[in-house]
């Protein structure tokens, strides 16, 4: 199991190119960013670069400047700006060498929206490029009220409708735990289509060891399983963010 830093989250008193240069004197050989849209693609790849890091993961869409949902991949009526995005974010993800890309739903609720999404997905696949995997992450009402994919049983529901080798499911120890309660027991029981893990802990998600979540447990259970992917720190440091960085000790 290998450690990443998430740099929308960790070091936020520091402007958003230097958070590499942290990452990589704190030792971390990874990083991902969830919006890097703003910053022109060879400016973050340069900052990689100066530190030795490989970027592992960005989102999609791109922020939505006017405001309303995040994600269009469950909105009826909503399948021709979810492709425009997905151009996007993919141009985004071939300039940056990343090989995940989380796919975020919008809002949504019932057949519907799945149905909606499961089409959007497949159409996405056919268009990326070799080497990129598409992920899917449950996020809980508490972060994300009204958000579509808010359940961990839907999400694998929809990857195996979708049935591709890339699309996978990314798990997050903080929505994990405020969806289902129980982030070690969501893990084992997916732990075959996860091939992203982020953690951060409940129910406000700062620091792993600050909440709710038993990483011990967690960490156990991912090496039980056999899971040997990224581990990225997503949450809020609260203070200093080499502070925060002891949960890389349990791995």
């Amino acid at each position: 199991m290998k450690p990443a830093a998430n740099l929308s989250h960790l070091w936020p008193e520091l402007p958003y190119l230097d958070r590499f240069d942290a990452a990589a004197a704190a030792g971390f050989t990874a990083v991902e960013v969830l919006f890097p849209y703003d910053i022109a693609a060879k400016e973050t790849q340069r900052a990689c670069m100066r530190g030795g890091l490989q970027m592992v993961l960005i989102n999609a869409p791109p922020p939505n400047y006017t405001g309303g949902a995040r994600g269009f991949a469950a909105v009826a009526g909503g399948e021709a700006r979810f492709a425009y995005d997905m151009r996007r974010a993919m141009r985004y993800a071939r300039e940056l060498r990343v090989p995940m890309l989380h796919v975020m739903s919008g809002p949504g609720e019932g057949a519907d929206a799945k149905d909606v999404m499961i089409g959007n997905l497949k159409k996405a696949l056919k268009t990326a490029h070799e080497g990129l995997t598409l992920m899917l992450e449950p996020l809980c009402p508490q972060a994300q009220p009204g958000y579509f994919l808010n359940d961990y049983k839907l999400a694998a529901e929809i990857i195996e409708a979708v049935d591709s080798p890339n699309l996978k499911l990314q798990f997050d120890s903080y929505h994990a735990q405020m969806i289902h309660g129980d982030a070690v027991a969501v893990f084992q029981n997916y732990s075959d289509l996860i091939a992203h893990v982020q953690i951060g802990d409940t129910p406000d998600r700062r620091a792993p060891g600050t909440g709710d979540v038993d990483f011990e447990a967690l960490f156990g259970a991912m090496r039980a399983a056999g899971y040997d992917g990224w581990i990225s720190g997503e949450y809020t440091p609260g203070g200093a963010t080499e502070a925060t960085l002891g949960w890389r000790d349990l791995l």
